[in-house]
């Protein structure tokens, strides 16, 4: 199969779809492998590592997705590459569709196979294993961005969540006890700050306790709790996910009221639509904007901002899946791998993931029936 790799145009975003190793274990199986000039830059890969890898170098965006049977990418195609997306191709990336009608109309329309990483699930059907990784970076840059912008001169509070001898910590109260929510108290309880985290499952709330040794608070999510934290927070770090779907509204305009002025709002769920009222998307060139005093961090590609890291952690999981894709087609892959087929969001002109079709009042087809 003719596999492609285009260079990343979302605003500061840095990582790839593919590292060298991938582009090797592709072309070990008898795959052709084209990568746009300077796609690895941003994470630190020259091209001449691809070209000893095996793959072909295209010096433009449009080459490689007129060649490629499989475009293996990191974010959902933006507005500038919509006329790049070819009849019937397959798109493997972070597709997040349920807040962009647009794409997942356009997908329809051009027949596309959209794969998208943060709906495929473990054998299970519990765990994301595409969308851990980032999700992991991600937990961990919201603690610590959270922490940069309570500085007086960036907007927010002057509170040193750390606090020093003689003078309290800050308050950091999260979200979603999940992936990004972990990772988010385990820097934020390293930063030593004082951490809340709200979450509604008693299961998940014990295994919080368990594991942080009682150094985080856990709350039943609720309103009348979520009211209390807000009143105490330095920083708020939205960590909420239903896979495919858009994300809650838990915290209204009107509930920012409750917050200390200048405090600090970082939502991590922007990519699904945002968890609070007052969410929009910003990016790394302008990450931040002020609603009634509050101050909002939502860029839409957090790990975006720490390419190296966050390219070689992605790529562990989602090569097995590419080669998959690459030998066996869309319809074999998921028969054989135990996961796999919540990941398909869109398949022949219809979309195959019942929450993307619920959050755009859309009708949804069952895989298996178009196969």
């Amino acid at each position: 199969m003719k596999v492609g790799i285009p260079k990343e145009v979302k605003n500061h975003e840095y990582r790839v779809g593919m590292i060298p190793a991938g582009v090797h274990e592709l072309a070990l199986g008898g795959h052709e492998v084209v990568v746009e000039q300077g796609a690895g830059a941003g994470s630190g890969i020259d091209d001449a590592d691809y070209a000893d890898a095996g793959a072909r170098i295209a010096t433009e965006a449009k080459d490689v997705w007129d060649s490629s049977d499989l475009i293996v990418k990191v974010k959902e195609p933006i507005e500038s590459e919509y006329d790049l997306i070819q009849k019937g191709q397959m798109l493997f990336t972070y597709l997040h569709l349920a807040p962009i009608p647009v794409l997942t109309d356009l997908l329809l329309e051009r027949r596309a196979t959209g794969i998208a990483y943060e709906t495929i699930t473990d054998a299970s059907g519990r765990n994301l294993p595409l969308l851990t990784p980032m999700s992991e970076v991600a937990g961990r840059m919201s603690a610590l961005v959270g922490a940069y912008y309570q500085q007086r001169g960036l907007g927010g509070r002057g509170t040193l969540i750390s606090g020093v001898p003689g003078v309290p910590p800050g308050d950091v109260v999260i979200i979603g006890g999940g992936i990004v929510g972990v990772n988010a108290a385990k820097v934020a309880v390293g930063l030593g700050s004082r951490v809340t985290v709200l979450e509604k499952s008693p299961e998940r709330m014990q295994y919080l306790d368990d594991l942080f040794l009682g150094r985080v608070t856990t709350l039943a999510s609720n309103h009348l709790n979520l009211m209390a934290a807000l009143s105490r927070a330095d920083v708020l770090i939205g960590a909420v996910l239903i896979p495919g779907a858009s994300a809650p509204k838990l915290v209204t305009r009107e509930m920012l009221g409750y917050m200390k002025p200048r405090s600090v709002v970082v939502d991590v769920a922007v990519d699904q639509g945002g968890c609070f009222e007052t969410t929009r998307p910003t990016t790394h060139g302008d990450p931040v904007y002020e609603v009634d005093g509050i101050v909002h961090y939502c860029v839409a590609n957090m790990p975006g901002a720490v390419p190296r890291t966050s390219t070689f952690a992605l790529n562990n999981s989602t090569m097995p899946y590419t080669i998959a894709l690459a030998s066996e087609g869309v319809e074999s892959a998921v028969r054989r791998i135990p996961g796999f087929l919540p990941g398909v969001n869109t398949y022949k002109g219809h979309i195959t993931c019942a929450p993307v079709a619920e959050s755009q009042d859309k009708p949804s087809t069952e895989f298996a029936e178009l196969v």
